[in-house]
């Protein structure tokens, strides 16, 4: 028998993760993809505006899902597409997150699920400038025509997972996070009422329906010591981060976020690297058409000689801490 899981992409109405408003699934058995199943949906409720920079991104509308079956009336529909299979998602981390957030402002409870991140693999499988789902996804040369798509990121991510599997000789989920020495993840059951808020979700609710704006470009500001005591499975532990370009936070904090996960932030491109955060709207295709700052150019250059520095856009970065953009920061494209 070949691998078997089920992979999941979600995307969100705005930059709180239990904003879900698509969700798709690419169900594998024997090593190819047998059944596909996608949603629209409108996000729970209170938590069901629309921001432009999501819409810019995956281009769906609350008009688009204003007759749509809410978050709540949906989940038994897809908890039960993926039963007790393992899920696999590209930064799972953000898509275990929604599904949590999403039950938690709905009050509904939900069932613990094993799950593996192919952005955690893939950093260990591929040389790439970017370890965003299209650059991932070329690399194991799985078709994706439509980035943001929710079952073609889904099948795109089911296909790298396929990829990896084949390239270690292993018959489950399991066994190719063990080539590298890695366990399981496990998203835990919630139980409303019980199990404690997740921060995600207590950091929406704090700041209620007016989160403070973007106040200008701020200093470069000190570098926070890395976390020891962060959780070492997360994506962005043991990292050298720089961050260039305007992003929608004070830089600062967002060397302060980035610390707390056990990353060392730093001011310039060096040696030392691993890691390079870009502002002013990048995504990972900018870095194929030129549109990069001078330390992006400097990462390339890196790159080219071997050195393994991955390029992360801000609402990547955010989706890895769990933040979301301030209310009056620039689009990220």
């Amino acid at each position: 028998m070949g691998i078997a899981f089920t992979a999941i992409d979600f995307e969100t109405a705005n930059g709180f993760r239990g904003s879900p408003c698509a969700v798709g699934l690419s169900k594998v058995r024997d090593g190819r993809i047998v059944e596909e199943a996608s949603w629209l949906m409108r996000p729970p409720e209170g938590h069901d505006h629309f921001d432009s920079r999501n819409i810019a991104i995956h281009g769906i509308t609350s008009g688009m899902v204003q007759d749509a079956p809410r978050f709540g009336e949906l989940f038994p529909e897809i908890g039960g597409f993926i039963g007790s299979d393992v899920l696999v998602a590209h930064n799972a981390a953000f898509d275990l997150g929604v599904i949590r957030s999403a039950l938690e402002v709905s009050a509904l409870a939900g069932p613990a699920w094993d799950y593996a991140c192919t952005v955690a693999l893939s950093r260990k499988s591929y040389s790439l400038p970017s370890y965003s789902l299209p650059f991932v996804a070329e690399a194991a040369g799985v078709p994706l025509l439509n980035h943001h798509d929710a079952v073609e990121d889904a099948r795109a991510c089911a296909g790298i997972m396929m990829d990896l599997a084949r390239r270690y000789e292993a018959g489950t989920v399991e066994d190719v996070l063990g080539c590298h020495g890695l366990p399981l993840s496990r998203a835990e059951a919630y139980a409303p009422g019980v199990d404690e808020l997740s921060k995600a979700t207590r950091t929406a609710l704090n700041r209620g329906s007016s989160p403070s704006g973007w106040s200008g470009w701020p200093e470069e500001g000190a570098n926070p010591h890395a976390n020891p005591q962060a959780d070492p499975r997360h994506p962005l532990y043991g990292q050298t981060v720089v961050f260039t370009g305007t992003l929608g936070i004070p830089r600062p904090q967002a060397k302060e976020r980035a610390a707390h996960l056990g990353a060392q932030p730093a001011s310039s491109v060096t040696r030392r690297t691993t890691v390079l955060v870009v502002g002013d709207g990048f995504v990972a295709s900018d870095l194929r058409n030129g549109r990069v700052t001078g330390k992006a150019r400097r990462v390339l250059e890196l790159h080219e000689r071997g050195q393994a520095i991955e390029v992360l856009s801000e609402a990547e970065f955010l989706q890895m801490t769990g933040d979301r953009w301030p209310a009056a920061s620039p689009a990220a494209g």
